[in-house]
């Protein structure tokens, strides 16, 4: 083109853009409405002083294109603190239609906390794999109701069903981000019934599979998740709750299905992973979800570290053992917690003694830091038998972390090695004049109602008959005579083959065989197992050991525990002549989870598994399992999932039934 056609054809396109009328940024709303130009003139223009016109002035906003969207998360730190302060709708509500409709997006996305929950029913499997008369629970090592064709569903047709059961629970993949959060309970207050409308609660279940499940829950592993809870949260009060949510119903089922396939052999564990793979997908969904509800997720991991408990091969994975930790920190929940936070502390924190008592580790949570009462000068009257409980297990805390700690070598200077010795002679004489504290202080109930010596029996038993009443007081006494049997053993200046602490240590070991030989309540075999280990340790007459091996059998029988190493390993103790092995294996019994076997486990649709410990984990350290189950720590539980929740969620749950 050229160059004088350029520059007329620009000359002109700047003549026109002169002459083109302003637009004005400051007229009235009035001139707006009439699409004229206003001059902008106050307090009113021309064109409303010529028309006789109300000059309108403001800013009108015209709410075109809506989006709501989450802010940003900040992870809080100790030297400040963010707060979002939503004013959205404030604002909404002084323009016409604004409020309307942050009133139709908030009901879909953000709904109001006291809004009851109104999560879908949990869809049922429709296979009939069931007969009609098989929801009841069958008897212990019986045929149970599933065929093998029933049970021996592949796993990857379980995966196909467990996706499109998910898909029916939240949607699209980010459905369940947004879904309604739940009216969970104040964990700090007890749990009540209070009136719920029928039509927003599923009323009861009905598949028989599922029926089963959780009556095997309820009736067997139920019962010593409670051993030390008054209320019995996991028993009889969750269950309920879990109805309208599905990850607890998901986990409860996975633990019931387990227990089956320990006591009985015609069930297979295909069932058990599928709601185990189930309610962690879901758990770990709603990890990713700020305004999750806090309790529930502690309160689903809390059962699902129970199922790792229960299980051998196929836990080699340990996703929630030290995510159940962490998520209990932050909720905040410990000794002086009530409700479902005590619940799940008291199991937690249960659980990880026995499994350092196992090991010879010291306690991750240092029980100075429970925050437990331990006055002994108060609560000594009937009815507050679980608050003695705790105080043993607080005690047998200490002496696992003294236990733990011995010194593997002495000191260069025989003047430090004496100072030494000296220290931790007052600190087991502390730990024993604790034990014999407690054991004066606590309620009659607690003490036996009957003993009977060996020779009063017909049992032909070689133990004392010890006959206690309640639960706890089975778990509490327990705790005591292990905590006296390993204070027998670990004296820092006495040799354990001493006459006294040889005395000491047979008095309490023959107690606690006395006890589990004769107590009918499975309730307390997850206790008893780790008890008899310790006591039967010591025993050195051959007939008393025998009987420790079928208390040991009689106990795999019932509960279904494996424990068939640990017999191996006090075989191996005892120096047995028929024990051709004689060496340690890798311990496989209610904690073998720690230990991966050889054998793989099936495959699942879980996230990569976490860095495994090694097979040898040495004695007397941190429980290194529970040892970094903070999130406050680098490397935390659940790595790719977790999203710290939000400040205004947190702590605001509700537990209730309907």
């Amino acid at each position: 083109m050229p160059a004088t056609e350029g520059t007329v054809d620009a000359a002109d396109a700047a003549a026109a853009a002169a002459s083109k009328p302003k637009r004005v940024r400051t007229g009235c709303l009035t001139c707006r409405e009439r699409h004229l130009k206003c001059d902008e003139g106050l307090p009113n223009c021309q064109n409303c002083r010529k028309s006789s016109r109300v000059c309108k002035r403001g800013v009108r906003l015209n709410f075109i294109d809506t989006t709501v969207k989450n802010p940003p998360i900040i992870p809080p730190t100790a030297d400040w603190k963010v707060n979002f302060q939503d004013e959205s709708r404030e604002i909404a509500s002084e323009y016409q239609g604004g409020l309307q409709r942050y009133a139709h997006l908030d009901r879909i996305i953000t709904p109001p906390r006291e809004t009851p929950s109104e999560y879908a029913v949990r869809p049922m499997v429709h296979e009939p794999l069931m007969t009609e008369d098989s929801n009841s629970l069958p008897p212990i090592q019986s045929t149970g109701p599933y065929s093998d064709h029933g049970m021996g569903v592949k796993q990857e047709q379980l995966h196909s069903r467990h996706d499109s059961r998910h898909h029916s629970h939240t949607g699209s993949d980010g459905s369940f981000l947004t879904a309604p959060p739940t009216s969970y309970s104040n964990p700090e207050q007890a749990l009540t019934l209070p009136p719920t409308p029928p039509s927003e609660r599923a009323q009861y279940l009905t598949s028989a599979e599922e029926v089963l499940f959780m009556q095997v829950f309820v009736e067997e592993v139920g019962l010593w998740m409670d051993s030390m809870d008054p209320h019995k949260h996991f028993s009889r009060l969750l269950p309920f709750h879990s109805l309208h949510e599905p990850m607890l119903l998901n986990a409860f089922l996975a633990c019931g299905a387990r227990h089956l396939t320990l006591v009985n052999p015609m069930y297979h564990e295909d069932k058990a992973l599928y709601y185990y793979d189930t309610a962690t997908t879901q758990l770990l969904r709603s990890l990713q979800n700020p305004d999750r509800d806090t309790v529930v997720c502690a309160t689903t991991a809390v059962i699902l570290n129970v199922y790792e408990i229960m299980s051998e091969r196929a836990m080699q994975r340990m996703n929630h053992i030290a995510g159940a930790r962490a998520l209990i920190k932050e909720c905040g929940w410990n000794a002086k917690s009530t409700g479902i936070g005590a619940a799940c502390f008291w199991l937690n924190v249960g659980m990880e003694l026995l499994s350092c008592l196992h090991f010879n580790w010291q306690v991750a949570w240092d029980p100075d830091q429970w925050g437990l009462d331990m006055d002994f000068h108060q609560e000594s009257e009937t009815g507050k038998e679980e608050l003695w409980v705790h105080r043993i297990l607080y005690i047998v805390g200490k002496i696992a972390n003294f236990r733990a700690s011995i010194p593997r070598f002495q000191e260069a200077s025989p003047h430090d090695e004496q100072i030494r010795l000296q220290s931790r002679f007052q600190e087991w004489q502390r730990l024993k004049n604790l034990c014999d504290s407690w054991n004066e202080r606590i309620p009659r109930t607690m003490h036996p109602l009957g003993y009977l010596h060996p020779s009063q029996t017909s049992s032909k038993s070689a133990f004392p008959e010890v006959w206690l009443i309640k639960r706890a007081t089975i778990t509490g006494r327990l705790f005591y005579h292990t905590s006296m049997c390993l204070l027998a053993q670990i004296h820092p200046l006495l040799s354990k083959d001493s006459e006294e602490l040889s005395n000491m240590f047979l008095q309490h070991a023959h107690m606690v065989c006395g006890i589990t030989a004769h107590v009918k309540d499975r309730g307390v075999a997850s206790v008893a197992i780790r008890s008899l280990a310790i006591a039967g340790d010591g025993l050195v007459d051959r007939r008393e050991q025998e009987e420790v091996l079928e208390i040991f059998t009689k106990i795999q029988k019932e509960t279904g525990w494996r424990i068939a190493a640990l017999t191996k390993e006090l075989k191996s103790k005892w120096r047995w002549a028929d024990d051709a092995q004689q060496q340690m294996m890798a311990p496989q019994n209610s904690l073998a989870q720690f230990f991966p076997t050889t054998s793989q486990a099936p495959a699942t649709n879980l996230p990569p598994a976490p860095p495994q410990p090694p097979r040898a984990v040495p004695s007397g350290i941190l429980n290194p399992i529970l040892s970094k189950a903070d999130f406050s720590l680098p490397n935390h539980p659940y790595q790719s999932h977790y999203q710290p929740p939000n400040q205004q969620h947190h702590h605001s749950s509700h537990i209730n039934f309907m």
